[in-house]
């Protein structure tokens, strides 16, 4: 079976910019992928390749095993949620749905009962008579979302959809995503700067980092086991120790990832002391900074835990699998 969508070596170039430089990824059908990385990174303009708003300078994209290199955007099965979700504001939301289908001379009665559909599936049955000045943004994020959906996309290809949104219906929207996601059963590619949405709802993750995959895997392998120092920095909260650090704490002399959550304090049986240099409070637990030697290690205490007084001196312990070994550089 062909995969959803292929990139071979594909590169984009924008004069001596390397937006994207030598990708390669395959998504499978049926997949949440998450494109996730910083502003630059070129994980927006993957995005608009396989949409087709974009071309690439070299490499090839297929779609379902098809080579779309001349394949115009309307003609890609594929279709586009935006972050500032582009309804259009003289439309009711019914037609704003519906808009797709109207495009293909579909008759009024059919587009309509077919909008109304699709409302009900993003949970908005009853909205299709309001304009979207009236709706929340949450609501046009849905209305955004019916509107791609309608023309049956075998590809849904999302550009930092929730961005616009605060934080607590930003993280409803996630479950309801992943929700639809896994009740229609096709592909979407979800593009965003944030790990915690690309950890909470994709089953792949690709990391990129100017231009490049910096890597690819399951949100756990991602975490628990990043490649790059990169990859730790930018993906949550890590310790990211020196290739001498490690050696000091038993491991082989390369770079390597341990999380803070992976610590605890513990007088009896530490692997390393040092002194506590800076308390943080984050709601669900207290982050403590202790300066060791060598450097500093973050421990994350939870809420009803024991904390340490700033200045004074604690043990450190882990188990010896939570620190994970990077490739150097």
């Amino acid at each position: 079976m062909p995969a959803a969508v292929e990139f071979q070596n594909v590169s984009r170039h924008f004069g001596s910019v390397r937006a994207v430089d030598g990708v390669d990824l395959s998504i499978a059908e049926g997949t949440f992928f998450a494109m996730l990385g910083p502003s630059g990174s070129g994980k927006t303009t993957c995005l608009r390749l396989i949409s087709g708003f974009e071309q690439p300078t070299g490499g090839m994209i297929r779609i379902f095993g098809q080579d779309c290199s001349d394949v115009p955007p309307n003609r890609r099965n594929v279709n586009t949620v935006f972050q500032d979700y582009a309804l259009f504001p003289h439309m009711n939301v019914r037609d704003n749905v519906a808009y797709g289908l109207m495009v293909k001379g579909v008759d009024k009665r059919t587009r309509h009962d077919r909008s109304e559909e699709l409302l009900a599936l993003v949970k908005l049955e009853g909205y299709g008579a309001r304009k979207p000045g009236e709706l929340s943004g949450g609501q046009r994020q849905r209305v955004a979302l019916a509107r791609a959906l309608i023309n049956e996309p075998r590809v849904l290809l999302l550009d930092e959809p929730l961005g616009a949104l605060d934080l607590k219906l930003r993280e409803a929207m996630q479950d309801e995503l992943k929700a639809l996601q896994q009740r229609l059963g096709i592909t979407f590619v979800f593009v965003t700067h944030d790990q915690g949405e690309a950890l909470s709802m994709a089953d792949q993750v690709a990391v990129f980092s100017e231009g490049r995959i910096a890597q690819i895997g399951t949100p756990s392998e991602i975490y628990e086991k990043p490649r790059t120092r990169f990859v730790a920095d930018f993906v949550g909260s890590s310790n990211v120790l020196s290739a001498e650090m490690a050696a000091n704490f038993g491991a082989a002399a390369r770079p390597a990832s341990l999380r803070p959550e992976s610590l605890r304090i513990a007088d009896e049986g530490a692997r390393v002391r040092g002194r506590v240099i800076a308390l943080r409070y984050l709601g669900s637990g207290t982050r403590v900074v202790v300066a060791v030697p060598g450097g500093e290690l973050s421990v994350f205490v939870n809420k009803g835990m024991p904390v340490p007084e700033q200045g004074s001196e604690v043990g450190l312990n882990w188990d010896p699998e939570a620190m994970h070994l990077m490739e150097q550089g």
